[in-house]
């Protein structure tokens, strides 16, 4: 069967046959913590077609300014400098926008690379979540919890489809953040330990300085490395046998076992070297701006088209209270040309269509001034009520403008996504049912949405 046949409603023994493309198992999407163990990261059957196989996380740390980049709004340039519901100043985006592609999505003068890409692009205008602190808001981003450690989006997802390339991890995280939530933001939580990521490199940090450590080692020899790696995976068998399958104990056996695969395979991978000037050039490495998220966004083309299932990519910065004038240009041609040359590059591999790419921060950002000790500021301080995402490929539709907010851009009042209503709809373009897809843990099963979300069917191709 070929990787593209398929169709709704298929036979399981149908998608049996579908191992090569990533998505056959003899498991079920969803298993639980009870079933035989297979390895963990053994494609699985999705429980649906999907429009997506894998999926690209761009993360704007901080809370992008919709009102400046993607969420157009006329009144707010006329009311500009009147007093707002909240009591400060309204401010008129410093940029202009025009209309682009065939759609006429409106695109900010500051993201001109992303513009040409407008046909593309389903731009969610109506976002909202539950806190406007970063420490609560990040986390829920991630995992769908801020007041619990929950698996991670990532985890999530590679639990539920497991990964067609088992020498390299499934989910891979580059230049994470630190702090609000830190590891806990690509962690397993409760999961296997196998469906936590592997990060490369720190926020704040070059990129091109980043490794993975411990894939070689200059002590031991590989023939005597490969002995001791036998020895120490017969240990363990062993005690898993005695301990009852634990599965803290199969996740270290899982984790041996993946890291030497990855010795020969990781390198090869993230190779820059191997790419074209052209593509390079494309990218923006080399730039004095673009060269660090360049790096980002092509080492996510080359994870994904090697089999990785979910790579995160961050840039931090975005938390413009004040200096919005200077700060977000910055941020943005930091990462304007190398995520519209990720888009570019994704479609003439033949990747795009069924690989998502979703932007976004974990909140966006006032249509006021923000007031700074007892000062007009000129920033915006957080809006967790209404802010903008946007998705590509994958099986979502192009040139779309979803939802609204007011004129002013306070709250979402048309077509309104919860965050819970896009982490179901991003499972469900993966093939996953999010009611579906649980773990059982402490005695109930979780999901990453928990008792909420509803799929948003209207942004799907």
């Amino acid at each position: 069967m070929n990787c593209d046949s398929t169709k709704p409603n298929m036979s399981r023994r149908e998608w049996l046959k579908l191992g090569s493309c990533g998505f056959g198992s003899v498991a079920l999407a969803g298993m639980t913590a009870n079933q035989s163990h297979a390895g963990p990261q053994t494609p699985r059957m999705p429980h649906f077609a999907p429009k997506a196989k894998r999926m690209i996380f761009l993360f704007m740390n901080g809370g992008p300014s919709q009102q400046d980049l993607l969420d157009y709004k006329p009144r707010l340039y006329q009311d500009g400098g009147k007093t707002g519901q909240n009591k400060q100043t309204l401010l008129s985006p410093l940029w202009d926008f025009t209309q682009h592609g065939e759609s006429g999505l409106w695109i900010s003068e500051l993201l001109p690379h992303l513009a040409k890409q407008a046909d593309r692009l389903c731009v969610i205008n109506s976002m909202q979540t539950d806190s406007r602190a970063h420490p609560l808001a990040i986390p829920q981003l991630h995992t769908g919890s801020f007041q619990f450690v929950r698996p991670s989006l990532g985890a999530w997802v590679l639990y539920g489809l497991g990964s067609p390339n088992q020498n390299l991890p499934g989910y891979v995280t580059v230049k994470p953040t630190r702090t609000f939530g830190g590891p806990s933001n690509y962690g397993n939580a409760f999961l296997p330990s196998a469906y936590q990521a592997t990060r490369v490199g720190w926020e704040g940090r070059p990129v091109k300085d980043a490794t993975i450590k411990h894939l070689t080692s200059t002590e031991v020899v590989p023939g005597v490395a490969k002995g001791i790696l036998d020895f120490t995976q017969s240990m363990n068998r062993r005690l898993l046998q005695r301990s009852g399958q634990n599965p803290d104990v199969q996740g270290v056996i899982d984790s041996l076992s993946l890291s030497s695969n990855m010795q020969k395979s990781i390198p090869q991978v993230m190779d820059l070297a191997k790419e074209s000037k052209e593509t390079l050039d494309l990218y923006g490495i080399g730039g004095e701006l673009t060269d660090d998220f360049g790096r980002q966004c092509l080492m996510a083309r080359q994870l994904v088209e090697a089999g990785v299932r979910f790579v995160e990519l961050a840039n931090s910065g975005w938390d413009q209270h004040s200096s919005l004038d200077t700060t977000l240009p910055k941020r943005c041609k930091e990462v304007d040309q190398p995520i519209a040359a990720l888009l570019i590059d994704l479609e003439r591999r033949g990747l795009l269509d069924d690989t998502l790419v979703f932007w976004g921060g974990e909140f966006g950002r006032q249509p006021e001034t923000q007031i700074l000790s007892g000062k007009v500021a000129l920033g915006r301080d957080h809006n967790a009520k209404g802010y903008t995402i946007w998705m590509a490929g994958g099986g979502v539709r192009g040139g779309l403008a979803y939802g609204s907010t007011d004129e002013l851009g306070y709250e979402a009042v048309v077509d309104k996504v919860h965050l819970h209503d896009l982490h179901a709809t991003m499972l469900h373009l993966l093939g996953l049912d999010h009611k579906r897809l649980t773990y059982r843990y402490g005695g109930r099963d979780f999901r990453l949405t928990d008792i909420h979300g509803e799929v948003v069917k209207d942004i799907i191709a």
